[in-house]
């Protein structure tokens, strides 16, 4: 828990947590900014709170009467912005399983967002590509896919087997997020053609979002309602 002091300070200027670093990610550091936890790499924010925009942008057009996440898999965790913004802000206590690599990242996670939480979190330190193997087919509603070493998509998450993979974990009704990067030109082209030439062919059904620098991969689209026009 935020101390009130701080919480409000952070309204002003970004407050230095704790830095640290691992084999994985050379500089990891955890700050507090309007309000919300917030961890970074060198070139990344990987968690924000319900300001984490990629996801709660998302979250915001979801039909909520018609979808109902109770067993969630996230396939990178960073402080642990989804689960904390699905119960904070959407009223949302599902149990999660989150397969993360990086164990300081864990660490931080449980330390700073996830021990403050009604809801269960099953923590599983390991590669998230290899780890979708274990996993029972059908057994989630919602699967959230958000790796990234620094700000790039490793290659193994690109590939059909992984696809199909995470495919087949999806309930029938289930619905599968995948947050890509579209901050530049070139992050864009790399996402879109991704989306268009292998993503789509795997699931016929997606949509690609626009979510304030990223695009969020949507499969099967029926799983939001109206999108704004402006929504971006």
């Amino acid at each position: 828990m935020i101390p009130k002091w701080k919480k409000w300070l952070s309204y002003l200027f970004e407050l230095h947590v704790e830095s640290t670093s691992s084999e994985y990610n050379p500089h990891i550091y955890v700050s507090i900014r309007k309000g919300r936890y917030q961890l970074s790499t060198a070139n990344a924010i990987y968690s924000y709170g319900d300001l984490y925009t990629n996801f709660s942008n998302t979250f915001d057009v979801f039909d909520w009467d018609k979808f109902d996440a109770k067993d969630v898999l996230l396939l990178g965790l960073g402080l642990g912005s989804i689960p904390f913004m699905l119960e904070q802000k959407y009223r949302q206590k599902n149990h999660y399983t989150a397969v993360e690599i990086d164990e300081e990242v864990i660490d931080l996670a449980y330390r700073y967002v996830l021990s403050d939480l009604e809801s269960s979190v099953e923590m599983i330190a390991a590669d998230a590509a290899i780890a979708v193997h274990q996993f029972q087919p059908s057994s989630y509603d919602l699967i959230c896919v958000d790796v990234f070493e620094d700000d790039e998509v490793p290659p193994a998450f690109e590939s059909t087997v992984f696809l199909e993979q995470v495919k087949s974990l999806l309930k029938p009704n289930g619905v599968l997020l995948f947050n890509r990067l579209a901050a530049t030109d070139s992050d864009c082209t790399k996402s879109e053609a991704f989306f268009k030439t292998i993503f789509h062919k795997i699931f016929p059904d997606a949509c690609l979002l626009g979510v304030e620098g990223n695009y969020m991969l949507v499969s099967p689209a029926i799983a939001i309602g109206e999108v704004p026009a402006n929504f971006n």
